[in-house]
């Protein structure tokens, strides 16, 4: 009977030590668990901050682009327009003459 007892006894501790064991790898699955979380989140985060910087750098880049066109078709429009008032004061000036002739040959 004693031997029973005795098996009985060492197989209660196992069962506990079991039960321990069993209890430990849970807190530490929940622990390893949780901090898996919390990285995936700061991970996360910094992803997030990434995309958002790259999306504000690429429309700065398109911003500064757009400004360069912009500059350079003004600049373009600018450049025609001189062309444009330069002929019209060619073909004024050649008028000018040629008026001024007709006036003095009335004149006299």
């Amino acid at each position: 009977m004693v031997i029973i007892m005795t098996v009985i006894s060492e197989a209660i501790t196992l069962i506990k030590k079991a039960e321990n064991d069993a209890d430990q790898l849970i807190d530490d699955y929940k622990s390893k668990s949780k901090d898996l979380v919390e990285e995936s989140e700061i991970k996360s985060d910094e992803l997030i901050k990434s995309a958002k910087n790259s999306a504000n750098e690429e429309a700065k880049d398109t911003m500064f682009k757009t400004e360069e066109n912009a500059k350079k078709e003004a600049n373009s429009i600018t450049v025609k327009a001189e062309s444009d008032i330069n002929t019209i004061k060619n073909k004024s000036m050649a008028n000018v003459n040629e008026a001024a002739s007709i006036i003095v040959e009335n004149i006299l």
